[in-house]
């Protein structure tokens, strides 16, 4: 499939990129996911939290935290100058890729990656566990420095091009009862 780009396009794209913020701007679309992070620095930054999948907050895309995955946080991290808010969970060996709400909708099926919406639920480690663990469990490998996620389409690529193993999905088969 070959794009055409013409001066309207052209336009509309740039006009796209300029709404969407910089870096360190917060992005407009995404004041509700600021609120319930704030809510979670407030009272509950002591603990763990609970949180709905889906919704207008976020899905989760789940990896493994192997050489390849940590690859690719670092390329993210180059790409976008912060690769978006990610938690690693020693226990299981998974990383936790949080990506706008509606990504599994559109997520392909990947080989090496699961993308997770509602009806699930996710336990958020601290806001303030944000070094690795003594004990294993979850942690905040790249805490959201902004209203960011991480860019769901980069993160599929990147994902495909690495092939972070092993994969997770026997092991949420398990999870699920889905196993044969």
């Amino acid at each position: 499939m070959t794009a055409i780009v013409t001066a309207d396009t052209s336009t509309l794209m740039q006009t796209l990129v300029d709404a969407s913020g910089g870096p360190g701007e917060r992005a407009p679309d995404m004041e509700h996911l600021a609120e319930v992070f704030r809510s979670l620095l407030g009272g509950a930054a002591n603990r763990d939290t609970s949180v709905r999948l889906g919704g207008s907050c976020f899905d989760v895309v789940v990896t493994s935290s192997g050489v390849q995955a940590s690859a690719a946080v670092t390329i993210m991290d180059k790409v976008q100058g912060g690769c978006g808010p990610v938690v690693e969970d020693t226990r299981d060996g998974l990383f936790y890729w949080f990506v706008p709400p509606g990504t599994t909708g559109r997520w392909e099926p990947h080989t090496h990656a699961v993308c997770l919406g509602a009806p699930f639920t996710i336990m958020l480690p601290s806001l303030k566990t944000t070094t690795l663990p003594s004990t294993p469990g979850p942690y905040w490998l790249r805490p959201s420095p902004s209203d960011r996620l991480v860019p769901a389409a980069l993160l599929w690529q990147v994902l495909d091009r690495l092939r972070p193993e092993p994969t997770p999905h026997a092991a949420f088969a398990d999870c699920l009862g889905l196993a044969p």
